[in-house]
């Protein structure tokens, strides 16, 4: 039947650090630890940070830790942990990103589904919960497989600066 849960062993790495940090920092503040926020403010490393596509108030970018290939990260440059904590026009703003990132990951990589989320909160599965963003993972079918199954663990099968150009290609096309 396959494992009951999704096996991301990947992450832990990137937990344990959060978790370090925390313990010498205090728990996180809006605005403060957020690789999201870092990226924002950093248009130069955008190549280095795997940055697909920035707006003027936003970014996409893909996910360092993957569930999938193409998982896309979007958020806004302004951190806010919460859905609500940003005005009605942030929101817009936002999700007018997401669709945009879907449109992109269609696009490039012509998925037979999409899943969207967001995980808002640490106990809700947050990795940056001061820094709300939204998940696009890209599925076909079968892309959970036997290795998935035998071994508990997902194969991703190209980097991330091969998959960072794909997108950048097709994002390159989409605004002429």
């Amino acid at each position: 039947m396959g494992p009951h849960a999704i096996q991301a062993p990947w992450r832990l790495e990137y937990l344990e650090a959060l978790e370090k940090k925390e313990k010498h920092t205090g728990p996180p503040a809006a605005g403060s630890g957020s690789f999201l926020r870092d990226y924002w403010l950093n248009p130069a490393g955008d190549a280095k940070n795997h940055v697909i596509a920035r707006t003027g108030h936003g970014l996409i970018c893909l996910n360092a830790f993957p569930y999938a290939n193409g998982h896309l990260l979007v958020a806004l440059g302004e951190p806010a942990p919460r859905l609500l904590d940003y005005t009605p026009e942030q929101r817009a703003t936002f999700w007018a990103l997401v669709d945009t990132a879907c449109d992109l990951l269609e696009r490039t990589l012509q998925p037979q589904g999409v899943n969207l989320g967001i995980n808002q909160g640490r106990a809700a599965g947050a990795g940056v919960p001061q820094h709300l963003h939204a998940h696009l993972v890209p599925r076909w079918n079968g892309d959970v497989n036997f290795i998935t199954v035998v071994g508990q663990i997902r194969v991703i099968p190209s980097s991330l600066d091969a998959m960072a150009a794909k997108f950048r290609a097709e994002w390159a096309k989409m605004k002429s």
